[in-house]
């Protein structure tokens, strides 16, 4: 299993894996656009305290199996991916300002799943463990 981590608030282990796609799946990172676009999502993910467990950059799409804290929104964290990484590389790259007129470089949508070591089946388990034997008199159960 792998290490928890925490802070003052909680003890947590939030692994997400995140795919991004280009625009009708352009085959753009190669060569120094690829080195810079790596750049960019190190930053970013050391700015927002994400630990990058695992990344793949291919010529179309984008792999990241990342560590996050609570506190960190995961929308907001993949809007910011996208928008730091096409504004950075756009100001880099005038062949992709020139290719891409109205500034989109990713599709609309991502991929996002949380992965983890625990089935469902063991959470199930743990969280009925946890509950009282009986019921409290007026206490519903779930």
């Amino acid at each position: 299993m792998s290490e928890q981590e925490f802070n003052s608030e909680a003890v947590f282990l939030i692994k997400l894996h995140i795919v991004l796609v280009t625009k009708n799946r352009q085959n753009l990172f190669r060569g120094d656009i690829k080195v810079k676009l790596r750049d960019i999502i190190r930053n970013i993910c050391l700015d927002q305290k994400v630990e990058i467990l695992e990344g793949n950059i291919s010529s179309d799409h984008v792999h990241l199996l990342v560590s996050i804290v609570p506190k960190v929104n995961i929308n907001k964290f993949i809007l910011l991916l996208k928008g730091k990484t096409t504004y950075d590389l756009f100001s880099s790259f005038e062949s992709l300002r020139q290719r891409y007129h109205n500034r989109h470089l990713w599709t609309k949508g991502c991929f996002c799943c949380s992965c983890g070591e625990v089935t469902e089946d063991i959470l199930r388990e743990y969280v009925e463990s946890q509950a009282p034997s009986e019921p409290s008199p007026g206490q519903a159960p779930w």
